[in-house]
């Protein structure tokens, strides 16, 4: 880890994305903005005409259709832009812009779905009998009906359209002070030399096996985010007053009985997770136990949680060699998938490496008719060389769904989201397992299991419980003040995390630095999709090509069914707990091995 961050324009040419692909340039960009509104207006058009007849509703789902084609690129590539420099003010203007016109383009379309319900069923299916095209949007217009009764006139399908501009400031000003404006000092390791902290250096201090830099950094880091700790309370009390208005408009019990139906899911399903996490938290004070007694420890902290748990052994793992590595561990999915990830490598679809300014994390970005985009922030890590491997899922799942769908239908759900990502990771974690060259190296991947495990089955389902408790207090009026939500957050903590951990104070202050608490009720999906992974995974390795089929099928299918539907074809029934039970049951087991593989 170098001391200082390279500007974007020293970053090599082949470690950037090619947005090019998108637009030639920016002036391209700048033409299809304006097409937005001329688009929106041929649509607005339509207003009040839909029930005139089966060639009125054809043609103007022809043109939402062409719509979605334009929004897609043109706030793609507006947001993209940013990520790279969120520092840059033409970018920031650029994604204003496009996001704006997104708002714009809602104001006047948003009849399409209030006038789609006022058609009766017999009307629709007159429709579908006389207009053979219409075939082509049954799945959007069912979607449409089945959120009837949750659905408000014209007028008010307008109005909250013009306010999601509003409901997003939240979250905008948690992504500018968080990546462009928060500064975070100097600390220094067990030598005295001084390492600058950021966003996206802060987890590799983590793992690093200088306990007094860990130390350092965590309080240093936390303590940051502390000072700014009224300003992160306001801009949650604000996503959360958000959700509860559009909940409330939309007649619906609570937020979260808004955000799940809005994915076509029971709430349900997320309360069986809490109900298998809660009746399985001895397995995770297990691990606790385990971290603390293979580091060696007297007291076993919170900056101890991503140290590998063998503080001798260390993996390295340049960026060419991960793409070595991923590319065999993906081998059981057939040459056909081999070859796009190739693509993806030498075509120039990743933006590899940290500058000054990006955006913190890692994500895939989907442009429909262009191809997937992955951000990165590789550091030589074999976290890095998992999240490599767990971006290109996500960026795979778009390119089969674009492949085989319309852009109507290729959107997977956000609970289908994190299964093409996960299965992944369980198949990498396998094949380096399986291909250790020694028992440390194995004992290493094996430790990296665990913690994906506790970072993705427990510490998610933790995050969900948090986001679910708060909105239930600030819809039963209790205000979401800083000190509120740093006592939910640590009294949280301690519960995961068990007797074994110290959960010092600067720990509670974590709820303020998570992205994915601005995403509505998002996190909890990482850990079906976990489990859901974990099974995907072990029938591809065990049954091989039948496998391989049904989850590309399922992988191909992108929004065509209900996601608990999909996730049946490839095997997996999340309308049981049996997938999370026997998830959690593999977590028992890699702890077992670990204990036996350490001894």
């Amino acid at each position: 880890m170098t001391d200082k961050l390279p500007k974007r324009e020293e970053v090599a040419l082949d470690l950037t994305w090619r947005l090019e692909d998108i637009y030639s340039d920016e002036a391209v960009w700048e033409e299809e903005l304006k097409k937005l509104d001329e688009v929106s207006d041929k649509i607005a058009a339509f207003s009040g005409k839909l029930g005139e007849g089966a060639d009125k509703l054809l043609a103007m789902l022809k043109l939402v259709e062409e719509l979605e084609l334009h929004l897609d690129r043109v706030h793609g590539y507006a947001h993209m832009r940013e990520d790279q420099d969120t520092a840059n003010a033409k970018y920031q203007a650029m994604k204003q812009r496009a996001m704006s016109a997104y708002v714009l383009s809602g104001e006047k379309t948003a009849f399409v779905n209030s006038e789609i319900l006022e058609l009766s069923d017999e009307t629709i299916a007159d429709y579908y009998a006389k207009e053979e095209g219409l075939a082509r949007y049954k799945r959007f217009i069912g979607e449409v009906r089945r959120l009837k009764d949750h659905m408000l006139s014209t007028e008010m399908e307008q109005l909250l359209a013009s306010a999601v501009e509003i409901q997003g400031a939240s979250q905008k000003a948690y992504g500018m002070l968080s990546n462009a404006d928060l500064k975070f000092p100097s600390v220094k390791d067990s030598e005295g030399k001084e390492v600058t902290l950021s966003n996206g250096r802060f987890v590799p201090t983590q793992m690093s096996k200088d306990r007094n830099l860990r130390k350092n950094s965590f309080e240093a880091f936390y303590g940051r985010y502390e000072e700014f700790k009224n300003t992160w309370a306001s801009m949650y009390d604000g996503e959360v007053k958000g959700r509860i208005f559009e909940a409330k408009a939309r007649k619906y019990g609570s937020a979260f009985e808004a955000a799940v139906d809005g994915n076509d899911v029971s709430p349900s399903v997320c309360d069986a997770l809490f109900e298998s996490i809660h009746n399985n938290m001895d397995k995770m004070h297990r691990y606790v136990t385990l971290r603390k007694k293979l580091l060696g420890v007297d007291e076993l902290h919170m900056y101890d949680v991503y140290v590998p748990m063998l503080p001798d052994f260390d993996m390295k793992v340049s960026y060419e060699e991960a793409k070595e590595l991923s590319l065999k561990a993906l081998a059981p999915l057939g040459e056909d998938y081999l070859e796009v990830v190739k693509e993806a490598y030498e075509n120039r679809w990743i933006d590899v490496i940290e500058n000054e300014g990006k955006r913190g994390g890692a994500y895939s970005s989907g442009v429909y008719d262009v191809h997937p985009y992955m951000l990165l922030n590789y550091n030589d890590t074999l976290d890095d060389v998992f999240t490599l491997v767990h971006e290109m899922g996500h960026s795979m799942h778009t390119w089969y769904s674009n492949k085989a769908q319309t852009i109507m239908d290729a959107g997977y759900k956000i609970f289908v989201a994190e299964v093409a990502s996960t299965t992944n990771e369980v198949l990498l974690y396998h094949y380096m397992k399986d291909h250790a060259k020694s028992k440390e190296e194995k004992a290493f991947i094996i430790n990296h299991f665990l913690d994906s495990f506790k970072g993705t089955m427990f510490r998610q389902t933790m995050f969900e419980e948090f986001e679910r408790k708060t909105c239930e207090m600030a819809e039963a009026g209790t205000p979401l003040t800083a000190e509120a939500l740093y006592d939910v957050y640590l009294d949280l903590n301690k519960q995961y995390f068990g007797k074994d951990m110290i959960s010092d104070p600067q720990i509670g202050w974590e709820w303020c630095r998570i992205p994915h608490f601005y995403y509505n009720f998002y996190v909890y999906q990482y850990a079906t999709s976990f489990a859901a992974a974990v099974a995907i995974a072990d029938r591809i390795l065990k049954e091989g090509a039948p496998a391989v089929e049904q989850y590309k099928k399922f992988l191909s299918s992108g929004c065509t069914q209900d996601p608990v539907s999909l996730l049946k074809i490839a095997g997996v029934d999340l309308t049981t707990k049996a997938p999370i039970d026997s998830a959690l049951a593999v977590f028992g087991e890699a702890i077992s091995e670990m204990e036996e593989i350490s001894k």
